[in-house]
């Protein structure tokens, strides 16, 4: 991790300074710490922010977040240059599937459509019918033949919402996670939400917890209106929409500097506090330093790859709700 850099105002105006000199724009993600985005110059989900690059005037493409993130940039910008402050910053997630994996699944199910959440790699989302994001996932499943199976994947919580949701039970999940989300549990929502009654709770659908707060709407332990199961984007806007006095927040906790900025007035509390990504906060000011001096490190994808990869997010985006965030 690059370190030794604060993130006073001397580093900001020289990174001002130099992303004009670079002709670069500045991506960050809900989950980087509040320095790095603060001085992005767009924030928000990973879908939303490849959207923003890809009709960006720049000729630079700075993406503070995690790889799979700056691929899906690359993919939908093949001639701009995507740098991200530090290559190492994987995803557990994107990390749960390989290509090898899915092939060898696909095979098993020769007519099934495989529809991939966005948190994947360039070479698994070339093997991909279509993708999804946290915000469309059921939009993007309802939208196939109710008749054709569906490979979902990677991630076993959101799949369980989007069987949920739609009611279908040829929806076969993949038994990946985020280790993070995962790691924000029933028993965790269940007595934050003792604790402070009345309060809303905003859940991400990747979070092991998402079925415990349904559960507790429908039990009338809360309120089933104050219960919102949402992506990052749709956080932002139920937050500006809200007026609770508290709400409760089930996501990694870079979450909450974004929220607090959309709406002052409510107290935003984590589920769990713990809930911090390694690979999100390993883009430091001192790494976004370097990548603007330095032009390090650069992001490519395979063209054959890249071409098949877009093919899967365009037709995603053809559906409309493709996610949100700024």
């Amino acid at each position: 991790m690059y370190t030794g850099v604060e993130p006073d105002e001397m580093w900001a105006s020289e990174i001002r300074r130099l992303a004009a000199e670079r002709d670069a724009v500045i991506l960050a993600h809900n989950y980087e710490i509040p320095a790095i985005q603060d001085i992005a110059h767009h924030v928000g989900d990973s879908l939303a922010l490849s959207r923003v690059a890809a009709s960006a005037e720049q000729s630079t493409i700075i993406f503070c977040g995690v790889h799979f993130m700056a691929e899906t940039a690359k993919i939908l910008s093949p001639e701009k240059t995507v740098l991200i402050p530090d290559e190492a910053a994987g995803c557990s997630l994107a990390d749960s599937i390989t290509a090898e994996q899915l092939a060898e699944w696909k095979s098993e199910h020769p007519d099934a459509v495989v529809v991939s959440y966005v948190n994947t790699t360039a070479a698994v989302k070339a093997l991909t019918d279509i993708c999804c994001t946290s915000s469309n996932a059921v939009d993007v499943v309802e939208s196939i033949d109710p008749d054709r199976e569906i490979l979902f994947l990677p991630d076993q919580f959101l799949g369980a919402h989007v069987r949920r949701k739609t009611g279908r039970d040829n929806v076969l999940v993949w038994a990946g996670e985020c280790h993070v989300h995962a790691a924000i549990n029933g028993d965790q929502l269940t007595a934050k939400s003792e604790s402070h009654p009345g309060a809303e709770l905003f859940v991400h659908p990747e979070c092991g917890c998402a079925t415990s707060a349904l559960h507790l709407a429908t039990e009338g332990a809360v309120p089933a209106e104050q219960v919102k199961i949402l992506s990052t984007g749709g956080m932002v806007d139920a937050a500006r929409a809200s007026g609770a006095r508290e709400v409760l927040v089930a996501t990694e906790v870079g979450m909450i500097h974004q929220l607090r900025k959309a709406a002052p007035e409510i107290d935003f509390l984590p589920v769990n506090e713990d809930a911090s990504c390694p690979y999100m906060k390993m883009i430091t000011p001192a790494a976004l330093l370097r990548a603007l001096v330095e032009g390090a490190d650069e992001v490519d994808v395979d063209p054959v790859t890249a071409e098949a990869a877009r093919g899967s997010v365009e037709r995603m985006i053809a559906i409309g709700n493709p996610g949100s965030g700024e």
